[in-house]
């Protein structure tokens, strides 16, 4: 496998310091410019600030890149062509030597045969909304992958009722981080069950440790609630998607790019809020991610 390692993800799988991966694909296609490129410095500092180092994920001239320089990560946040990659696109990718931005799926796939543990994303795929079984490849892999995911829940453009029934049916444990239900992405509150509260970072890393000693190949999905502050309400959510996703059947927009068109016809539509609330969860998961990273590092040793 053609791994490349920047300086400080080497040094700290060396000497076993903790870890957060962190995906490409909001970089590449889910924040616009200038947000993006600011975003990901900021997601990257912030895991520092809490004990841990980042490694963001992307492919470059078909290398598994683990931990990106400012060039990478600038490239990734202008270059138009970059390509959004899932796991079925690996091989072609690492073929063709092609540029790509990593989904939730493909950073999992990655950062665990890189030898990391935690994972911090913003928010999942998961079952689409329609009559086709549309299923994102992030699911499979959470049941597949033993990492610790660290999201806001799925993205609110999904069929969330039917995301939470795929995860309970294929064994991926669903964790609320100081709360009693499933977030929503921009919402804090789903109506949707979790599987257990956890208050701190050292309970996440010793069920962590269960499963691994289940040798349950499994995903923990540890979802935490966007800040109360950047919140926008379920309801205003709701009749903002009805009109993008009518705009985007008439469109014929079709796959995977119809989780970006949605998102960026709600933060136009909502006047940037869903933009806030986006950029205030993704760094809100980095920073817990991080305090996991450390507790899971600490429970190894003992």
């Amino acid at each position: 496998m053609k791994f490349k390692f920047n300086e400080e993800v080497e040094n700290a799988l060396k000497t076993k310091q903790p870890i957060v991966a962190l995906e490409s694909t909001v970089i590449a296609h889910g924040l616009p410019h200038p947000h993006n490129i600011e975003t990901a410095e900021n997601l990257e500092n912030i895991v520092r600030e809490n004990g841990a180092v980042p490694a963001t994920i992307a492919v470059f001239d078909g290398k598994f890149c683990v931990g990106l320089d400012k060039e990478q990560l600038n490239i990734l946040a202008t270059d138009k062509n970059i390509r959004k990659i899932s796991r079925r696109d690996l091989p072609i990718a690492v073929a063709q030597k092609i540029n790509c931005a990593t989904t939730v799926a493909t950073t999992m796939f990655i950062a665990h045969r890189a030898g990391i543990k935690v994972f911090a994303t913003g928010g999942i795929g998961g079952v689409h909304r329609g009559t086709l079984p549309d299923i994102s490849a992030d699911l499979p892999e959470l049941a597949n992958t033993p990492m610790i995911v660290v999201c806001a829940g799925a993205k609110i453009v999904l069929d969330l009722p039917s995301t939470r029934e795929w995860l309970e049916t294929n064994g991926v444990s669903i964790l609320g981080w100081q709360c009693d239900e499933l977030p929503a992405f921009y919402s804090r509150s789903s109506g949707l069950s979790i599987d257990e509260r956890v208050e701190t970072a050292e309970e996440v890393a010793r069920i962590a440790c269960a499963r691994d000693y289940l040798k349950m190949p499994n995903a923990i999905l540890l979802t935490a609630p966007v800040p109360p502050e950047f919140e926008v309400p379920r309801e205003k959510l709701e009749a903002i998607l009805a009109s993008a996703l009518s705009e985007a059947e008439q469109q014929k927009i079709l796959g995977k790019e119809v989780t970006p068109f949605l998102l960026a016809k709600m933060s136009a539509e909502s006047k940037g809020e869903t933009l806030k609330a986006n950029i205030a969860l993704l760094e809100n998961n980095a920073k817990i991610a991080a305090q996991v990273a450390v507790a899971v590092g600490s429970d190894s040793r003992q």
